[in-house]
């Protein structure tokens, strides 16, 4: 009897030993960080800057696989369907997660197949004119909208995404003739406004910077709730009275529902450390992003109030499903 006990204290001992262990042996192996949009715009640079980040932290090989299309639900929807390891994660942005529930039946359940981890930076959307577009303001490019045939033409990111949205809640508001053509990134559909495929765009604001610079595009305003700094001398849609809510987009890391606790405290404590790197915040601003993080349980919360937001804020303006 006394070798059974010793043998199951014994058990007792290991057992928690061996958890803690597995726990702190993570990652064991490469981590593949999937990219729902194409190489170049703002979640993929964004990616590539994390995924540099990670491999360092974690001493271990950190793999960005672009998987575009569908406004960033298809990569999205593989990172949900994934093995919850902990070696799939994904960095996503805002318009697959909070926005599209509202419009379109996704394969996935945001809030509840995808295991928030942190927000890894925010940026605004900036509205963006080609040079010879006859307008000087977004006020300005509503009318010349409305007094050619054929209206405008603005780029965006598939059906579905950010800049689709918040140049539909502007064209509605404002009762703009628009139409939209879709891209497969963000850089993308800005560099279509350069080229004149289309006359304008509301882009990330890291998608336009090198345009903003060069001048082979004029930005008439931003979307957010106060002005970047960015651009401090654009004016924002609600300042000059055309929107009544601020869009503002940002990039997250996820991993599939079922990740271990653990495992996701270990990456958000990775992007907490990263969010206060200073060369990281320098790299950010320099695209005119800001690096910022959260908790695992806060990021949930600010979801769940953010899908609800946008619900309300699409079915007023008829764009919700």
């Amino acid at each position: 009897m006394r070798s059974v006990l010793v043998a199951l204290a014994a058990l007792c001992i290991v057992a928690p030993l061996q958890a803690a262990t597995a726990q702190d042996a993570y990652p064991r192996r490469a981590i593949k960080l999937i990219v729902p949009f194409a190489a170049g715009g703002n979640t993929d640079v964004v990616g590539r800057l994390t995924a540099s980040y990670m491999q360092k932290a974690l001493n271990v090989n950190v793999v960005v696989e672009n998987r575009a299309g569908a406004g960033g639900i298809n990569g999205t929807d593989a990172v949900a369907k994934a093995a919850p390891d902990g070696y799939t994660l994904c960095v996503c942005g805002i318009g697959p997660i909070t926005v599209s529930p509202a419009t379109e039946k996704l394969p996935y359940d945001p809030l509840k197949e995808l295991a928030p981890i942190s927000l890894i930076n925010t940026n605004p959307l900036v509205l963006v004119v080609n040079p010879q577009v006859k307008a000087n303001s977004a006020g300005e490019l509503a009318a010349l909208s409305k007094s050619l045939p054929d209206g405008l033409s603005y780029g965006t990111v598939g059906a579905g995404g950010l800049m689709q949205f918040a140049a539909e809640i502007f064209r509605v508001k404002t009762a703009s003739k628009f139409t939209s053509v879709p891209y497969r990134g963000g850089a993308l559909a800005t560099a279509a406004v350069v080229t004149g495929e289309v006359q304008l765009a509301f882009s990330n604001m890291s998608d336009a910077m090198g345009q903003l610079a060069a001048g082979t595009v004029r930005p008439l305003a931003i979307t957010t709730a106060k002005r970047s700094p960015h651009m401090p001398d654009i004016p924002t849609l609600m300042e000059l009275g055309l929107v009544d809510y601020p869009v503002e987009s940002w990039n997250a890391l996820f991993a599939p529902a079922g990740t271990p606790q653990p495992i996701i405290d270990r990456l958000a404590e990775v992007m907490a450390q990263m969010a206060k790197d200073e060369e990281i915040r320098k790299r950010m601003a320099d695209f005119g992003s800001i690096a910022v993080a959260n908790s695992p349980a806060e990021f949930a919360q600010m979801l769940r109030e953010e899908t609800d937001q946008w619900a309300k804020a699409l079915s007023a303006i008829g764009l919700k499903r």
